[in-house]
């Protein structure tokens, strides 16, 4: 089974009553962040629980030490995905607004955490359900707690101090998922210092997309990953974005394209930067 698995509106409409579905709605925004709780409260599918990217999905910052979405601690992790009702042979949705952003870094968690089955996005998210005629209700979701364990796999990850010894490598491709104007510097609306990291290629999250919101098809996400690779390996990429949350959009992309899981910084821009004498480009 691929890791990386799409659901769409009406695959999950026939699926709501099955048991062992569990659905999480992980809406965020960065310029607000009670927008999410309080989206869900309004209204959302029926069964999903929250989690917020900031108080569930992301540890406390650490000023002049961490990015600003730091990985949370395994346990406490775990703890929350308990409440949410999930256990490990739970099949979970995810989903947040439509882009997929926010929803692909629980994606990326739970495969941190070893389940890397019955774990799908849902195409298009919110925005696509509700212009399906989905139903959603505003109702609090009730579910009995769940058992998931799991154990982090920090072979999915690299560090500053790996990455900055790393750069000169030729065999490295290193993909930043911001868009343009920021990785260029051109505008930085969030952290202190603009630009990226020298040698890295700009491929911004919002292009695995088409027009809709939804995912381009896995072979035109094939190509689009073949032109940064470039003929180096898939072993060595490295995907950061401001805060290690759009990334995961990358390597939820690339998995749907056929390659394997690449690594993550997941520290990214906002914590690179903490530190004056690592390079900026």
């Amino acid at each position: 089974m691929p890791l990386a698995q799409l659901i769409d509106t009406d695959q999950l409409a026939a699926r709501l009553s099955e048991p062992n579905l569990r659905i999480l709605d992980c809406r965020f925004a960065l310029e607000d962040p009670e927008y999410g709780r309080r989206s869900y409260e309004q209204a959302h599918i029926p069964g999903a629980m929250y989690l917020d990217l900031e108080n569930d999905l992301s540890d406390p910052v650490i000023p002049g030490q961490t990015g600003r979405h730091p990985l949370p601690q395994p346990e406490r992790l775990i703890e929350r995905l308990r409440a949410a009702g999930l256990s490990d042979d739970s099949e979970v949705v995810l989903y947040d607004d439509g882009p997929g952003a926010f929803a692909a870094r629980a994606w990326w968690l739970l495969a941190w955490l070893g389940k890397r089955s019955g774990v799908y996005l849902l195409d298009g998210g919110f925005s696509a359900w509700c212009g399906t005629g989905g139903a959603v209700t505003p109702r609090q979701t009730s579910v009995q707690p769940g058992d998931i364990g799991g154990t982090p796999d920090d072979g999915l990850l690299i560090n500053a101090q790996q990455l900055l010894a790393h750069l000169e490598q030729p065999d490295l491709t290193l993909l930043d998922a911001r868009a343009l104007p920021r990785f260029l510097g051109e505008h930085e609306p969030i952290d202190p210092v603009a630009g990226h990291i020298p040698g890295a290629r700009c491929v911004p999250f919002t292009e695995n997309l088409d027009a809709t919101g939804r995912f381009l098809p896995p072979d035109q996400l094939r190509s689009r990953f073949d032109q940064q690779l470039a003929g180096r390996s898939a072993d060595t990429l490295v995907a950061y974005c401001g805060s290690g949350v759009t990334a995961c959009h990358n390597l939820f992309a690339l998995c749907l394209a056929g390659y394997p899981l690449a690594k993550l910084y997941p520290g990214s821009w906002s914590e690179w930067i903490t530190n004056p004498r690592r390079p900026v480009a």
